[in-house]
Protein backbone atom coordinates (compact mmCIF):
# COMPACT_ATOMS: atom_id res chain seq x y z
CA UNK A 1 0.00 0.00 0.00
CA UNK A 2 1.18 3.37 -0.55
CA UNK A 3 1.78 5.97 2.14
CA UNK A 4 -0.24 9.11 2.85
CA UNK A 5 2.12 11.11 2.54
CA UNK A 6 5.00 10.83 0.12
CA UNK A 7 7.53 12.68 -1.99
CA UNK A 8 9.79 12.16 -4.89
CA UNK A 9 12.27 14.63 -3.02
CA UNK A 10 14.93 12.60 -1.55
CA UNK A 11 15.49 15.37 0.98
CA UNK A 12 11.95 15.47 2.13
CA UNK A 13 11.49 13.57 5.34
CA UNK A 14 8.49 12.06 3.46
CA UNK A 15 10.60 10.27 0.93
CA UNK A 16 10.59 6.86 0.42
CA UNK A 17 12.74 5.06 -1.79
CA UNK A 18 10.87 1.66 -1.60
CA UNK A 19 7.36 3.30 -2.76
CA UNK A 20 9.29 5.40 -5.49
CA UNK A 21 11.04 2.89 -7.27
CA UNK A 22 7.64 2.12 -8.98
CA UNK A 23 5.51 4.38 -11.02
CA UNK A 24 2.83 6.09 -9.11
CA UNK A 25 0.13 7.55 -10.67
CA UNK A 26 -2.08 10.43 -8.96
CA UNK A 27 -5.49 11.26 -9.45
CA UNK A 28 -6.43 14.51 -8.69
CA UNK A 29 -10.31 15.53 -8.44
CA UNK A 30 -10.84 13.09 -10.99
CA UNK A 31 -8.09 14.05 -13.26
CA UNK A 32 -4.76 12.10 -13.63
CA UNK A 33 -1.52 14.29 -13.04
CA UNK A 34 2.05 13.50 -14.19
CA UNK A 35 4.03 16.36 -12.19
CA UNK A 36 2.95 15.74 -8.96
CA UNK A 37 5.97 16.34 -6.77
CA UNK A 38 4.48 15.84 -3.09
CA UNK A 39 1.42 14.49 -1.83
CA UNK A 40 -0.80 13.86 1.15
CA UNK A 41 -4.10 12.14 0.95
CA UNK A 42 -5.56 12.58 4.08
CA UNK A 43 -5.55 16.37 4.51
CA UNK A 44 -5.97 16.69 0.61
CA UNK A 45 -3.52 18.49 -1.20
CA UNK A 46 -1.09 18.35 -3.94
CA UNK A 47 2.61 20.09 -4.76
CA UNK A 48 3.29 20.43 -8.16
CA UNK A 49 5.99 22.66 -10.26
CA UNK A 50 5.11 26.43 -10.89
CA UNK A 51 5.87 26.37 -14.61
CA UNK A 52 9.45 27.02 -15.01
CA UNK A 53 10.13 28.61 -12.51
CA UNK A 54 12.86 27.50 -9.95
CA UNK A 55 13.82 28.44 -6.43
CA UNK A 56 17.11 29.74 -4.87
CA UNK A 57 18.76 26.04 -5.25
CA UNK A 58 17.39 25.36 -8.53
CA UNK A 59 14.36 22.98 -7.73
CA UNK A 60 11.09 24.19 -9.28
CA UNK A 61 8.83 26.26 -7.18
CA UNK A 62 6.13 23.99 -5.99
CA UNK A 63 2.71 25.14 -5.58
CA UNK A 64 -0.05 23.32 -3.48
CA UNK A 65 -3.47 22.44 -4.95
CA UNK A 66 -6.08 21.10 -2.33
CA UNK A 67 -8.88 19.09 -3.35
CA UNK A 68 -9.47 14.91 -4.06
CA UNK A 69 -6.44 13.51 -4.32
CA UNK A 70 -6.48 9.39 -5.11
CA UNK A 71 -2.62 7.68 -5.05
CA UNK A 72 -1.70 4.39 -6.91
CA UNK A 73 0.50 2.01 -8.70
CA UNK A 74 0.90 2.42 -12.64
CA UNK A 75 0.63 -0.55 -14.23
CA UNK A 76 3.38 -1.64 -16.40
Amino acid sequence: PLPDHLSVDPRSPHYLAAAVEHEIGIRFNGKDRLDVEEYCISEGWIKVPAGKTLDRKGKPLLIKLKGQVEAFYREA
